[in-house]
């Protein structure tokens, strides 16, 4: 739940069921990040499109690389419930617990190859210092192999998060255990 009223599964029709029954046929069960949408399906499904495209479909980034960036923007913005569902998404893949949790707390402290060092450093930076962007945090992402279209997805993917992020934190959408399982990746 949330601070807001919500339409539950088993009351929505129309689109709203449409939505969410596509929701739940991809992930296994619908998200409250989701759920806090109910009221304006349309937004729903616009945010479900942007997510898939720069997550997944349209992306360059892999997934694991998507995950990364997703865990610390969050952190970043200090929201509990993104940062616990895509830590636990990033934790599908490194299997390591511990790294996870350090990447959420201090990113610095984790040991990442030089070119993930330097997309989450970009990552953190955009979301804490957006105005202080300059051409030279471009060229050092280009420097490090990343091409123009890898460094449009890190953008894409960051400014993602910090969209979903202030939806969660203003919103008052709910981060409980339960919550946490049963998704598919």
């Amino acid at each position: 739940m949330s601070w807001i009223s919500e339409i539950d599964e088993e009351d929505a029709e129309g689109a709203l069921k449409k939505i969410y029954g596509r929701i739940a046929g991809k992930r296994g069960k619908v998200s409250n990040i989701m759920k806090v949408h109910s009221l304006n399906p349309g937004a729903m499904r616009a945010h479900m499109d942007l997510y898939l495209s720069v997550m997944f479909k349209d992306s360059s980034l892999t997934r694991e690389e998507g995950e990364m960036i997703a865990v610390v923007v969050s952190a970043a913005n200090g929201c509990e419930y993104c940062t616990k569902h895509h830590a636990e998404a990033l934790d599908h893949y490194w299997r390591d617990e511990a790294k996870v949790m350090q990447l959420a707390e201090d990113h610095t402290e984790v040991e990442l190859s030089k070119e993930h060092s330097l997309m989450v450093d970009y990552a953190k930076k955009l979301t804490e210092l957006p105005d202080s962007m300059e051409e030279e945090d471009v060229q050092t992402l280009r420097s490090a192999g990343f091409s123009d279209e890898d460094i449009l997805n890190i953008v894409l993917v960051t400014g993602y998060f910090n969209f979903v992020n202030r939806i969660a934190l203003g919103c008052g959408v709910d981060v409980s255990e339960e919550e946490m399982k049963g998704y598919e990746y």
